[in-house]
């Protein structure tokens, strides 16, 4: 026992603070958090790389290469690069991507990061969140943000099966919010029993609400089960398009991750 609590302070690893509260209002209360202070991403048991083994453009470039996961000075750096190495694999770029799943789940709350993204021709980088267990778009999908290319903004999304029924402006399911692109940016969403809701730098983007009348259609699946959380560097996909050949790697730095629940009084 003693030596499990020696792993896990030399990995730096979550801390659960009592008093630390969200930016939407003090009845939020922050109950995990991951600062990457620490030299592993990996050490703690909670993230993994994302395999290239599902059916779906958002992941078929990402690898395992160790070169695209790091952690310099309290920040975790996903990268995207030109594959110039590795023979055996067809992709021509090659991205790193990392998930909680199987390992930490949330329930309703407000999820929090702050990130900086790089920008070119074909960069896709995404946080958002799955279900456990539910087939998409059966459980519902949230998206913190999805940046394309060089854009100044980014996208904030939920899906569920009946947005994907073409329901998608009843309520308006997506917004898009200004960032500063060249700088670090705080992205959050918050979901509950009654809507979902999203925030750029602490201003409120998009509220998403439950419809009682349409719940049956899957119109606000986000209550069924915990989520699951997505940091990925995809390059290029049928939306954002071909990727611009370029030379240095394109990278997303994450400072923090922060999870906070309804304080109890």
């Amino acid at each position: 026992m003693k030596m499990m609590w020696l792993k896990l302070l030399f990995c730096g690893c979550f801390l659960i603070n009592g008093g630390a509260y969200g930016q939407s209002g003090e009845d939020w209360q922050l109950v995990w958090e991951d600062d990457f202070n620490r030299k592993d991403i990996f050490c703690t048991g909670i993230w993994s790389k994302i395999p290239r083994s599902y059916k779906a453009d958002w992941c078929n470039t990402l690898s395992d290469d160790g070169r695209l996961y790091k952690i310099k000075k309290g920040k975790l750096i996903l990268s995207g690069r030109p594959n110039r190495r590795d023979k055996d694999d067809p992709s021509e770029y090659l991205t790193g991507g990392i998930f909680t799943k199987g390992a930490k789940y949330f329930g309703s709350g407000r999820m929090e990061v702050r990130c900086k993204l790089e920008g070119t021709q074909g960069a896709w980088p995404a946080i958002w969140m799955l279900p456990k267990e539910a087939k998409w778009p059966t459980g519902g999908e949230i998206d913190l943000l999805e940046r394309l290319n060089y854009d100044s903004f980014v996208y904030q999304t939920v899906h569920s099966p009946y947005t994907q029924k073409g329901n998608k402006e009843h309520p308006k399911h997506w917004v898009t919010a200004a960032i500063r692109p060249d700088d670090y940016n705080i992205y959050a969403a918050e979901w509950d029993d009654s809507s979902v809701r999203f925030y750029t730098n602490g201003a409120l983007t998009l509220v998403y609400p439950r419809v009682a009348e349409k719940v049956s259609e899957g119109q606000y699946p986000f209550m069924q089960e915990p989520y699951y959380l997505i940091i990925d560097m995809q390059l290029g996909g049928q939306w954002v398009g071909e990727v611009k050949p370029f030379r240095k790697p394109v990278r997303m730095f994450v400072d923090w991750v922060k999870y906070y629940r309804k304080a109890a009084f």
